[in-house]
């Protein structure tokens, strides 16, 4: 309704002017008026040919709505003090002028100059009114463009404070937990070449080398951050991520009872993302075997696959499982903040992938990820 009344309405409006005025005796009067009343249907894609039309309908037939329809569809839409100046001559002289125009009486000075202030109005207020139409789709237009063009700013403003906030965050890492895992391994260094305990120098020299991975990841985030702030060539230098090649060494520096089944070759799949994903994988679960199951025996096993999550096509299966804790062990207190998994099925998921974890019957956990290639 919506689209179809303010078409529909001016033509009713018109006809109706058209048999109030003429009755339906008068054939001519008729006839012309109720052309002039049809023509609106085209009044917005012809508005000229439309005004025009409608002049017969005023002159012959006496009608007003159908030609100031007319006129204030034209001044909406094809402005012009031209083509508007003269329109606005017809309309008032086919207002003014009687038919026949013999029956026009030069000498009724009186009577004439009344009809003449009336065309005059009859003219100049579908004029007026179609221009201030347009002028208010015009402001409406530039409000929008203008609210299209604030909200622009504000998203480049919110990426500025991120990216402001990012470099701020990368300064402080790089300031205080490089500080301190340096520390680290200097004193790990230092208790590797004082002490004469095997076990101990065994021991400092894996803290040493943790403290220099740490440092190294740490410096890729850092190099991350800024270069998500637009530094791009910050990042070109920075060190390679974790993939399977590295998987070994992880398992050799947990510390737990670690039996490793690894059935892919580190690179084979082409996919450096899915590596590293699954690196992380293996990562964090043995991190929780750390914290929450102290003295378990856990199982690590790598496969690749040609059906992942369902579909066929090449891809990884990581599965880590682990058995009951040994109620003998000690557990450490180490920070956690219940986020690791969540990541992980985040990391799983962005790459087309799954992860599932639960608690197993004998009391262990398992974690198993899948992955595939094409993701990478």
């Amino acid at each position: 309704m919506r689209r179809i009344a303010p078409v529909v309405v001016p033509v009713l409006l018109a006809i109706a002017d058209a048999v109030l005025v003429n009755g339906l005796e008068l054939a001519l009067e008729l006839g012309v008026s109720v052309v002039a009343a049809a023509a609106l249907l085209l009044r917005r894609r012809f508005p000229l040919l439309v005004f025009l039309v409608t002049l017969p309908g005023l002159y012959i037939g006496y009608i007003w709505f159908a030609p100031m329809i007319g006129l204030y569809t034209l001044a909406a839409r094809r402005p012009g003090r031209r083509r508007l100046g003269i329109c606005a001559v017809l309309l008032i002289a086919a207002h003014f002028l009687p038919y026949p125009i013999s029956d026009f009486e030069l000498t009724a000075y009186r009577e004439n100059t009344l009809v003449l202030i009336d065309a005059c109005v009859t003219s100049a207020a579908p004029i007026a009114l179609g221009l201030l139409m347009r002028t208010r789709r015009e402001l409406a237009s530039r409000v929008e463009d203008l609210t299209r063009s604030l909200r622009r700013e504000d998203r480049l403003l919110a990426d500025r404070v991120k990216t402001t906030e990012r470099a701020r965050l990368a300064r402080e890492m790089h300031d205080v937990v490089a500080h301190q895992v340096s520390l680290i391994s200097l004193q790990a260094g230092a208790v590797q070449v004082s002490t004469e305990d095997e076990a101990a120098r065994a021991g400092a020299r894996t803290i040493r080398e943790l403290s220099v991975r740490t440092l190294e990841e740490l410096r890729h985030m850092v190099g991350v951050l800024r270069a998500d702030g637009g530094d791009g060539g910050e990042a070109s230098g920075l060190a390679p991520q974790p993939d399977l090649e590295e998987l070994p060494r992880l398992l050799e520096m947990s510390a737990l009872d670690v039996t490793y089944e690894g059935g892919v070759v580190a690179g084979a799949g082409g996919a450096k993302t899915v590596e590293r994903a699954a690196f992380r994988t293996v990562q964090e679960a043995l991190t929780n075997v750390r914290k929450h199951a102290p003295g378990a025996r856990v199982r690590v096993r790598v496969d690749p696959a040609d059906e992942v999550c369902g579909e066929a096509g090449p891809g990884l299966r990581v599965e880590i499982r682990n058995g009951p804790p040994d109620a003998t062990a000690t557990a450490p207190v180490l920070p956690g903040g219940g986020h690791g998994l969540v990541g992980l099925r985040e990391r799983a998921q962005s790459l087309g992938g799954t992860l599932e974890a639960r608690h197993t019957s004998d009391g262990g956990f398992v974690v198993r990820a899948e992955f595939p290639y094409g993701a990478g």
